[in-house]
Formats: C-alpha cells, structure tokens, sequence
C-alpha cells in the first residue's frame, strides 16, 4: 500500500507553465486537518474514555469499538504535524522520525477503520439474521483474536510508508515531506498501479461488499419480522442506525478517495495533459484526502447512535463519576459546610 507517492504528487513534464496550487493545497489542508483534529479528538477521546471506564460490560462489539477509538485517536493525535507543515507553506521542520510516522498513521488509520466497520457490520449481521448461532460464533475472545489480525495485517501492509521520509526539493530548496522526490514513470508507476489495484481490492472493495451483503441479509430479516418484540425491534433500529452511518463513511470518505486515486494514476500515465486538466486532478487529490481523513469523525456517531448499549454505558459512565465526586457521608465524615449535598 506505498501510494503516498502520489497523494500529493506534482506534474512538471510539459506542463511548467501551469499554475501552481500550492496556496489552495496548503489553506484546504490545515484548515480541514485542524477541523478534523479538534472533533476527531474530543469525539474519540470521550468515547474511548467511556468504553474504557465501562469495561466490565464488554462484549465482541465493544472490543471492536474500543479498537477503532484508538485507531482513530492514533491518527488524529498526528493531524497537527500536517497542519503545521501547510501551514509553513510545505517546509517541514520536524525531523524524517516524525515525517515517516506521521505519513504511516493516516493510512493506518484508513484501512483499519474499513476492516473495523466491516467486523462490526459482520457481528450486526449474526446477531439479528442468525441469533441463535451468533451465541457460539460471536464472542469476546474471537473479537480481540480478529482485532489482533486486523492491526498485524494493516501495520504489515501499510509499512512502505515508513520507508519515506523527509527530503529536499531541489527547485524549491525547502525540506519536504509526505510528497514524492520526483514524478515516477516506467516501471516505478507501473509498480504504484498494482499496489494501488491490490489496496484498493483488499482495502476496499472486498470489505464494501461483505458489508453491503450483511446489511442486505439484515433488511431482509427485519422485512420479514412484522410482529417481533420491542427488544428485537430496538436492535432493528440500532441496526438500520448503523447501515446509515456505515454507508455514509463508505461514500463520503472511503469511495471518493479509492476512485480518485485509481483515476489519478491513470492520468499519470498520460504523455500529453493540458493545464486545466492537471489543476482539476490535483484540486480533486485534495479534496478526496481531506474526505479520506474526516472518517475519524464518523466514528463518534457510530458509537452512539448505533453501538451496543453506548448510551447505557455513557449513563453507567456519568453515574460512576457522580459517585466518585460525593464525599465520603457514607463512612460518617461530613459535607463541607456551605456546599450542601447536590452533585449535580
């Protein structure tokens, strides 16, 4: 999954006359990036502190919550050094360390939240279409073993990230990073095509259709049940709650990036692209990243509008942090004077 290469890449063959989009890059970028740190932390974060304090409710999909909380978190905690490297006007001053895993935790995240919804979808699906063998099939031992798989198979696959790292533009003379030394051609572009074929297969569509299968097996299921109890039907509901946000996150942020980076290597392939041509696939680059990375800000919502019992779990949370705020009446010390006893 090396396709970093040409995230940001910049043609300058026969097209050195082209207007320049780095000023629409670099405002597009920290502006969107800082956006999306600022909820993607303060969403994640108390979600994470949530299902953390509320642990002992477990159950194979909190696991699969819990890990893409931190997946997200992981990314966003690297949004700033983006931020402050368009802001700087593309001069990144922050060391080849940071570069590489700065790089490294954005595509990590992409891929994890995919597979993570795509488990999460498959645990729905059982639950609601076969609820008598998801007692057997599903549980928390099985949840954290595919977790497991999932983190070992993403951070495998995503390392070529690692291997790039800061350099210097020679045009420029500044220091840059999370942008390719030089336009690759040949058999270098010939390689980026397959392992973008092979990410967007494995890393895409495959998990797109698993989902759209589960959510096609629960609709049918939930037609066909016209007189079920309330509890069946509050999980139809968190059910249908979920397909929305899913296919949301999967259209908004997943598919736009996926097509336009295959279209985009094609384009790169091209000998003979006029200037209106290379702005718009540039400007199109942008954007779709900037999509891209804003599914840590789905997430939240998943959490709470369709995870297992989150909202009974934000309430377990509150309640604990009540108690832990009383003063110790029960054990005969008394309330500072003045403050009476309301906790609320």
């Amino acid at each position: 999954m090396h396709l970093a290469e040409f995230d940001n890449v910049t043609l300058r063959d026969n097209t050195t006359n082209c207007l320049s989009i780095d000023d629409f890059r670099n405002q597009v970028y920290s502006t969107v990036y800082s956006i999306i740190t600022v909820f993607g932390l303060a969403g994640n974060g108390f979600a994470l502190l949530v299902l953390v304090k509320t642990f002992r409710q477990r159950s194979a999909f909190h696991i699969y919550m819990l890990n893409l909380a931190v997946s997200d978190l992981l990314c966003v905690s690297t949004l700033p050094l983006r931020v402050l490297y368009y802001v700087n006007k593309g001069q990144w001053n922050l060391g080849d360390f940071l570069c590489r895993v700065s790089s490294y935790a954005l595509y990590v995240n992409l891929y994890c939240s995919v597979f993570f919804m795509t488990a999460m979808s498959v645990t729905r699906f059982l639950a609601i279409v076969f609820p008598v063998q998801n007692l057997r099939l599903v549980s928390e031992r099985r949840a954290r073993l595919v977790c497991v798989c999932i983190w070992v198979f993403i951070c495998t696959v995503s390392s070529p990230f690692l291997m790039t790292g800061q350099h210097l533009d020679p045009a420029t003379n500044k220091t840059k990073c999370f942008e390719p030394p030089e336009r690759r051609t040949g058999g270098g572009l010939s390689k980026l095509i397959m392992l973008n074929y092979f990410s967007l297969v494995v890393g895409f569509v495959l998990p797109f259709l698993v989902i759209l299968l589960c959510y096609a097996g629960i609709i049918r299921a939930l037609l066909s049940r016209q007189h079920t109890a309330q509890r069946q039907k509050g999980a139809g509901s968190k059910a249908i709650r979920m397909i929305v946000i899913v296919m949301l996150a999967f259209l908004l942020c997943f598919m736009p990036y996926h097509v336009q980076r295959s279209i985009h290597l094609s384009f790169l392939s091209q000998t003979a692209t006029s200037c209106s041509e290379l702005v718009y696939m540039q400007k199109s680059v942008v954007v779709t990243l900037c999509l891209a990375a804003s599914n840590s800000c789905f997430d939240p919502l998943l959490y709470f509008f369709s995870g297992e019992g989150f909202r009974r779990r934000l309430s377990t949370f509150r309640s604990t942090s009540r108690t832990q705020r009383q003063p110790a009446t029960e054990t005969g010390a008394l309330p500072p004077l003045g403050r009476g006893t309301r906790f609320e």
